[in-house]
């Protein structure tokens, strides 16, 4: 359904109207009351938003709050459970290999300074390597 247009006499300095006339095909459009129809709806519309400002924030706040907090939850149970897991294996390693405990201090120093290094991006297979090169 077309909706019913009025004619409107309207006022332009003559540089609105030459953008008008180099624009309105650039935009796609069929002619150049459709360009400016346009651009009223657009410009009414950057206006609506800026009177939203005291209301926009706060509810972008709260959105934010809401999922952020669920994602710190999220991974907060994550770490747990790869704590849970990291403690397992230390247990089984501890309990199934004989390491002085000098090397042991010496190896945690040496895995502190992998991590830091590596921004915490440590493999198996750097590891491997480092200690073969030991043995």
């Amino acid at each position: 359904m077309k909706e019913e247009k009025n004619r409107h006499t309207v006022w332009l300095t003559d540089e609105a109207w030459t953008n008008v006339k180099d624009h309105y095909r650039t935009d796609n459009c069929s002619t150049q009351n459709e360009y400016i129809e346009k651009a009223i709806q657009f410009y009414s519309g950057y206006l609506d938003t800026e009177q939203a400002d005291s209301y926009l924030p706060r509810v972008l706040a709260e959105v934010l709050e809401g999922k952020l907090s669920a994602l710190g939850s999220r991974i907060g149970k994550l770490l747990f459970k790869l704590s849970v897991d990291d403690a397992l294996m230390a247990h089984l390693t501890a309990a199934s290999i004989d390491v002085d405990l000098d090397t042991l201090k010496k190896l945690k120093v040496r895995c502190i300074k992998d991590v830091q290094e590596t921004n915490g991006e440590i493999d198996f297979e750097g590891a491997y390597k480092y200690q073969k090169e030991l043995n």
